[in-house]
């Protein structure tokens, strides 16, 4: 069985100045993949979880989603968006909306939803990642660790393709941490397609499919998450997780 490639990355190359933050890079992700992307900072991980719906743009390179190549602007990448769902580091919820709010407000807009129907899409959402009972709060009355989960219920609300995750929980407090992981392990194992960057090496172990680790703009190796934690094929990663799991 040949799996469906949906995400495709082909020589993907970026600039920042003199700085080379992604090198030929080449990735596909296929349905239901999850593809985890580790590394140390500065390895371009961001930039390549960004680039896949052009938050970021390339220099040069292809990435297509879904066999279409990623448009410049204007609608079609509006609709591009809502099938490439992104949670951030930092959660990017509309201050001045309830938690509700803040899941419909996308379904109406891009997908045009009608809005009982995307209110009681929203309501099922927030339920699934266990804050159900805030629908009527703001952001700010929220804790960070369900802020977040209101960020994954929002890009769920769209139907997306695949989600991305980039650092979603670097900003929140360690006890707070497990709560988003759970959330996200959860989505995994109901076949959503995620490609998630992250410091949380035991989320990797769990969830992913396959690992990818990025060092200095490339991706030096891939593998299975049992592959690549007990035997890492390069000095690269062998170095890197010598750092952070003796800690």
């Amino acid at each position: 069985m040949t799996q469906e490639a949906l995400i495709v990355l082909d020589r993907v190359n970026k600039r920042f100045g003199d700085h080379h933050v992604l090198r030929d890079v080449d990735l596909t992700v296929s349905k239901g993949e999850v593809v985890v992307i580790i590394g140390p900072s500065g390895a371009g991980k961001s930039t390549l979880c960004r680039a896949i719906n052009r938050l970021e743009t390339i220099d040069s390179g292809t990435i297509s989603v879904d066999g279409t190549p990623l448009p410049a602007e204007g609608k079609a990448l509006a609709r591009l968006r809502a099938e490439v769902g992104m949670v951030f580091q930092s959660f990017n919820l509309f201050a001045h909306k309830s938690v509700l709010d803040n899941v419909v407000l996308g379904q109406v807009h891009v997908l045009k939803r009608p809005k009982d129907a995307a209110e009681r899409k929203a309501r099922e959402l927030l339920d699934r990642v266990g804050i159900g009972g805030q629908a009527a709060k703001y952001p700010a009355q929220l804790s960070g660790g369900q802020q977040q989960r209101v960020a994954i219920a929002r890009a769920l609300a769209m139907d997306p393709k695949v989600i991305l995750f980039d650092e979603p929980t670097s900003a929140l407090d360690p006890e707070m941490v497990n709560e988003v992981l759970e959330v996200m392990t959860a989505l995994a194992r109901d076949g959503m397609t995620m490609v998630v960057v992250t410091h949380e090496m035991g989320f990797a172990r769990r969830a992913a499919d396959r690992v990818v680790f990025m060092a200095d703009g490339e991706i030096v190796e891939q593998d299975s998450p049992d592959g690549f934690f007990t035997a890492p094929g390069s000095e690269r990663a062998q170095s890197f997780l010598a750092k952070i799991l003796t800690h």
